[in-house]
């Protein structure tokens, strides 16, 4: 193999995209994450260290540059979060020195992170959005009086977001009275936070109206495929709800025109110059029976392992792409499969949607779960994973998230 593999984090999107790496080449990937996390610890299939420097530009500069020095193959650069690949998209000359990449420009990262420029700049375009507020956390704004409870609540800068801690930080906040609305806001001002907040409509609907698609666009600007999924359980912890817990791919309980919505996101992604992998966070509406586009991610989510079981492996995409220059026709990947975080217990009791949990269970025996990799064999390993799918149980039984 003529090139190497440099994976940024330490999350599970950073552990199946080394997966991905060892299924496609049989080969152990770089990784440099922040700090550890267990979803990499204890891995046969990966070489990982960590830098704290990677959470500031300069210093993740620093880092590339000092990995760079000691490798002398082609190395391609895989980003796992919004703050990694904005400090590659900001940096490409530099870097593309050394590195190969296939990122969106810094203009369209920006303009797809943060969640006020992704609402104001796409506002005329086909795509349809929640009704969406804003408020400015560095003024002293007046809440709407207009909205209707609940309504959902999240920072507009992700990046200046995910640099903050707090107590009591949540990703996605849901708050069904002004009070509740006028408290968070207030607990988020005072964390430091001074960007805009999104105020959104809680579009009707559990976990079974949202929906997950994948795709990728080439170096030369074309759309090769898109994946589209119901997810039937997102996540329950504070800083991991809106990440889909349970999904299946080419599976739809709702009457939404899915084939339109493909069409509709391939024509939107290549018309803004997209480039690389996205994941596009939708919410099936009822009342109007259309697809609200809730987020764009710049690059591929932590559950889109479910591509490769789709028959697209994720990094040969970016390596067939950048490094053999090859092309391929656009492509729906409709087959029916199944992507699980979560053991079938907690499937059985809290999926609520009787004909999604059918089908779970009848594609149970092939499911997906992109933290468990056959080749990775280490006991440690095992045992933490299992540790982790009896957490869950504890995790759903005293979520704040209903």
């Amino acid at each position: 193999m003529d090139f190497e593999v440099l994976i940024l984090g330490s999350d599970p999107n950073a552990y199946y995209m080394a997966r991905c790496t060892y299924e496609a080449y049989h080969v152990k990937p770089y990784v440099i994450g922040k700090s550890p996390l267990s979803f990499t610890t204890y891995s046969n299939i990966l070489n990982i260290s960590y830098d704290e420097r990677l959470w500031d530009e300069e210093g993740f500069l620093e880092v590339l540059k000092e990995f760079a020095s000691k490798h002398y193959k082609k190395i391609v650069l895989i980003s796992t979060n919004e703050t990694y690949t904005e400090f590659v998209s900001k940096n490409k000359e530099l870097l593309e020195k050394n590195y190969v990449f296939n990122f969106p420009s810094n203009d369209v990262i920006t303009s797809l992170t943060n969640k006020e420029n992704f609402y104001k700049t796409y506002r005329n375009s086909k795509l349809k959005f929640p009704k969406t507020y804003y408020y400015d956390c560095a003024k002293k704004n007046k809440i709407p009086d207009d909205l209707t409870y609940p309504v959902v609540v999240k920072p507009a800068n992700v990046v200046i977001y995910n640099h903050i801690s707090f107590e009591g930080k949540k990703k996605i906040y849901k708050l069904s009275s002004r009070k509740e609305l006028e408290s968070t806001i207030n607990i988020i001002k005072n964390s430091g936070y001074d960007a805009k907040l999104i105020i959104q409509e809680f579009i009707p609907g559990g976990d079974d109206a949202l929906f997950d698609a994948v795709l990728y666009v080439n170096t030369k600007g074309k759309c090769e495929f898109m994946t589209f999924a119901q997810i039937g359980l997102q996540e329950r912890t504070s800083n991991m709800v809106g990440n889909a817990a349970v999904l299946i791919n080419g599976f739809n309980t709702t009457c939404g025109d899915v084939k339109k919505e493909i069409t509709l996101l391939k024509e939107f992604m290549e018309s803004i110059n997209y480039r690389g992998f996205a994941e596009v966070d939708m919410k099936y509406d009822i009342r109007d029976n259309t697809f609200k586009v809730l987020e764009i991610n710049a690059r591929q989510g932590r559950s889109s392992y479910y591509v490769a079981a789709l028959g697209k492996n994720l990094v040969k995409t970016i390596v067939d792409d950048t490094i053999n220059g090859k092309e391929h026709e656009f492509r729906i990947l409709d087959k029916e499969v199944m992507l699980s975080f979560v053991p079938k217990g907690i499937i059985k009791k809290y999926i609520t949607n009787e004909k999604f949990k059918r089908k779970t269970l009848e594609l149970w025996p092939r499911v997906v779960k992109p933290m468990a990799c056959p080749q990775d064999k280490n006991f440690k390993r095992f045992l933490m994973l299992r540790k982790r799918w009896f957490n869950y149980y504890k995790e759903y039984k005293n979520s704040y998230w209903k």
